[in-house]
């Protein structure tokens, strides 16, 4: 029987609308607000970023929420984006943005890693909390972050520490009070696998840090993706370099009475996730979602424990960060990270496009409030 050449290539699945084609820094995070806004930002990683944080609109990048904001003095500027790595829209429809303070994975100082609120209505900044050095260490790097505003005054945040050369773990900050502590400081679940117990393979290709002489060093980021339960009752979350998933309690996390041994008590071993990836999110139906960079897709688990694949496609080449919207679609980033000159031996294989893209789902984002 002869088959046809679409029978005898990779097929994809599920369905894949182009939102955004970009030709200048690679984007990391997206996240669309309630009223639709799509917010999305480039870390300063060797591109030209310009501006750190954008808003789409009608097709361009505009510097969100000012050029001003986006125009840092140093790399401890407490009043302005440094490097951003993530941004999110919180249930009360207010952006948080993650600033690593870290342009080129540099040790940080006080004054650059930060998480910033934007009044979406005003366009302006609305508030800055500072970390303080024993929880932003010099190797710390912020990559992403959740909201629940239902526990305690004012609500709690949760970052992941992924740091390469350093300490992993969860941050937690008290959004009252605007202090922050460590959790899980450099747990094993926080760390990343390296071979021989975990090869991660992408186009084919051994993922791994690759000089331009051939000698290779594993991707050791750690703790990165981060979800919280539809509930608010269980955080998730995963490292870069691994396959594996875990949950722990959030109210473990906040309680300051706990020490990490407690905490690490309520830890859940949620088991293989299908492939390594870093983005990680969740809807109000309570299903959680995971990208998968070596197979190109998305995958997502139900509530009873099912999984199904939600997209699976070529052009998903390193799909990133996650972002339910109101509109019933998932959007994500595809930014071929997994390309860069670090992993091919010097020489940068990206080619533009990088891509944001959404895929409909029939659900809505989680609203802890």
């Amino acid at each position: 029987m002869t088959q046809s050449s679409t029978d005898s290539t990779d097929q994809p699945l599920g369905e894949l609308e182009v939102v955004h084609e970009f030709t200048g820094p690679m984007p990391t995070g997206v996240s669309v607000s309630r009223r639709g806004r799509i917010f999305v930002n480039f870390p300063k990683w060797g591109d030209d970023v310009r501006f750190t944080v954008a808003e789409i609109r009608d097709g361009e990048l505009v510097p969100y929420p000012s050029q001003a904001v986006n125009d840092n003095k140093s790399q401890t500027d407490p009043d302005a984006l440094v490097s951003v790595q993530s941004i999110v829209v919180d249930p009360a429809d207010r952006l948080w943005i993650l600033d690593t303070g870290s342009p080129l994975f540099r040790p940080t100082a006080h004054g650059g890693p930060k998480l910033v609120c934007v009044d979406l209505e005003r366009d302006e900044v609305d508030r800055t909390i500072l970390f303080p050095e024993d929880v932003a260490l010099p190797t710390t790097y912020l990559n992403d972050v959740r909201f629940d505003l239902g526990r305690g005054a004012g609500g709690h945040a949760f970052i992941t520490d992924s740091a390469d050369q350093g300490p992993n773990g969860i941050i937690v900050v008290d959004l009252a009070t605007g202090e922050s502590w460590r959790r899980l400081h450099d747990h094993p679940s926080t760390k990343a696998e390296t071979p021989p117990d975990l090869r991660m393979v992408v186009e084919g290709r051994d993922f791994v840090e690759r000089s331009e002489d051939g000698s290779t060093s594993p991707v050791a980021m750690g703790s990165d993706g981060i979800a919280i339960g539809a509930d608010g009752a269980r955080l998730y979350y995963c490292c870069l370099a691994s396959r594996r998933w875990w949950s722990v309690s959030t109210d473990a996390l906040i309680d300051r009475g706990l020490d990490d041994d407690a905490v690490a008590a309520t830890l859940i071993d949620e088991g293989d996730k299908g492939g390594a990836g870093d983005g990680m999110e969740t809807d109000d139906q309570g299903r959680l979602y995971v990208t998968d960079g070596e197979h190109n897709a998305i995958h997502r688990r139900h509530p009873d424990g099912r999984w199904e694949t939600v997209a699976h496609d070529p052009r998903l080449l390193w799909p990133d960060t996650m972002s339910v919207a109101a509109d019933g679609h998932l959007y994500v980033t595809a930014n071929q990270l997994h390309r860069q000159d670090k992993y091919r031996g010097g020489k940068d294989e990206r080619q533009y496009p990088y891509v944001l893209f959404r895929t409909p789902i029939d659900a809505g984002p989680v609203t802890l409030r």
